[in-house]
Formats: C-alpha cells, sequence, structure tokens
C-alpha cells in the first residue's frame, strides 16, 4: 500500500490534467462543427 501511493500522486495528477484537456478541445470541436454546418447557409444569405 505504502509503494502505491507514491504512484497514484506521480500518475493521478497528469492523468487529471489530461481529461481536463481533452474535455475542453472536445467542446471547441463542437463548437467548430456546429460553425461547418452553418457556413453554407451563412454563405447564401
Amino acid at each position: 500500500m505504502t509503494e502505491l501511493l507514491p504512484l497514484i500522486s506521480e500518475v493521478g495528477f497528469p492523468i487529471i490534467v489530461t481529461l481536463y484537456l481533452l474535455h475542453r478541445i472536445e467542446r471547441k470541436l463542437e463548437d467548430v462543427i456546429v460553425s461547418i454546418k452553418t457556413l453554407p447557409d451563412r454563405l447564401k444569405g
């Protein structure tokens, strides 16, 4: 158990940061997809 705690502290933080950044990128990609889908309508008008 004592060897597991340092491993979690070393590996856990990068995993949390990675998941947070992936979540932010996913939201931004959704915005880009919506913009691309609405682009032809905006170009017509």
